[in-house]
């Protein structure tokens, strides 16, 4: 089987990226002929003879929307010439002008501004006015790419519904969750002091990007502030350019929280906290939530995480709604209280997790792309301007959905 995978980044150390790595890996596992249509990809796979990559050079353009259009049509371009020489082409969300058989829906834009969280508006700044037109731009551009797909795969439960409010059918619908490295990320020895983090007192962990108020460290914050010491918060993400530091220390929180910035060794640090804190206000997935059951740690979410979906009862907290501190706040004073309860939650997580690796996920994507290629007809090569054939219903205008 002839695969083309359509990603911006291919390698390990990228979320969206170590799905499709291993990916890459399962197919050649399996004796398929793989091709990466991508600007980055791992040096492991550079260095594979059974590869073959397609570079497309990241484009020097002031904006992430304008880079990522210059990779779409690019990729689009290149794709339009070369459809025929491929069984399946799987690419990921609106990545690229080409028509595909697979597409994974990492983010949906439209679920993202129908949420309840979405905070960016036209009228608060150049910034949130980018933003209010990034978001809306993709999700009419990934609703176009999701409806043109013969399979759209949710990565998560919770995704299936959004995918239905752009007007995917549910039975062109696949669940593939994430996976996680179970050997990587497993309970092991505590090494505090090398990450400059307290000893002998109950340490929880939050790690994401610091840049966006939707991974909800606010939230956190306000409720640590709400909890007796000596309970203490590591953040691991960039801090630089942050509010959060500012926010911590106004709220008396400066001796307690950690700011680590990033964070190459997870695994290590994860086996040196007792729980992850991770209510995101939009979250598709959230690797980060499968990485701490698998390392042992018990983990506090909210539904409106997707891998919520996947905390067996017993390995956590799932808060109703993500933005309460008061209900945040009450969740770690009872686990903090009792490290027994902690140490069974981690437990309960990291059996749950057993069965959530790798492998098995990759082996549900090869599954997919067979049943795929046995139903597909002979592909000719398409003219790119057919590519580019909008759906009827697009306009830039206001969303009414």
């Amino acid at each position: 089987m002839r695969v083309a995978i359509v990603t911006h980044v291919v390698d390990r150390n990228d979320g969206q990226g170590r799905v499709n790595h291993e990916i890459v890996a399962a197919a050649l596992a399996a004796g398929c002929d793989v091709t990466l249509v991508a600007s980055r990809v791992a040096q492991v796979w550079r260095d594979d003879p059974r590869v073959h990559w397609h570079a497309v050079p990241e484009a020097r353009l002031p904006t992430a929307l304008l880079r990522y259009q210059a990779f779409a049509i690019a990729s689009g371009w290149w794709l339009a010439r070369q459809r025929h020489r491929f069984d399946i082409v799987h690419v990921n969300g609106f990545i690229t002008w080409a028509r595909a058989d697979v597409n994974t829906a990492h983010f949906v834009h439209h679920g993202w501004l129908a949420s309840g969280h979405y905070p960016y508006r036209l009228r608060d700044g150049a910034r949130a006015a980018y933003q209010w037109v990034y978001t809306r731009l993709n999700a009419r551009l990934e609703r176009m790419a999701f409806r043109r797909a013969r399979a759209v795969v949710a990565v998560s439960p919770r995704i299936v519904a959004e995918l239905r409010a752009t007007g995917v059918s549910e039975a062109g619908i696949e669940v593939i969750p994430n996976g996680v490295d179970t050997a990587e990320f497993a309970p092991g020895s505590v090494c505090r002091a090398r990450f400059r983090l307290p000893a002998g007192v109950p340490l929880l962990l939050f790690a994401g990007d610091l840049r966006t108020p939707r991974k909800n460290l606010d939230t956190v914050l306000a409720a640590l502030a709400r909890v007796p010491e000596p309970v203490a918060l590591a953040v691991a993400g960039q801090a630089a350019g942050s509010r959060y530091p500012r926010m911590a220390g106004e709220l008396g929180l400066a001796q307690r929280v950690y700011f680590l910035g990033h964070v190459a060794d997870m695994p290590a640090l994860m086996r040196s906290c007792d729980a992850l804190v991770f209510p995101s206000r939009y979250e598709p997935m959230g690797l980060v939530v499968l990485e701490a059951m698998a390392s042992g740690m018990a983990v506090l979410t909210a539904r409106s995480t997707g891998a919520a979906g996947l905390v067996p009862p017993g390995a956590g907290v799932v808060l109703d709604d993500p933005d309460d501190a008061v209900a945040l706040a009450a969740a770690i004073r009872r686990l903090t209280a009792d490290p027994g309860a902690l140490r069974r939650m981690g437990m309960a997580g990291r059996a749950a997790m057993l069965a959530q690796g790798w492998d098995a996920m990759g082996e549900r994507y090869l599954q997919l792309y067979r049943r795929l290629a046995r139903r597909a007809e002979p592909a000719p090569p398409q003219a790119y301007l057919q590519a580019h054939q909008p759906d009827t219903d697009m306009t830039l205008k206001g969303d009414t959905r």
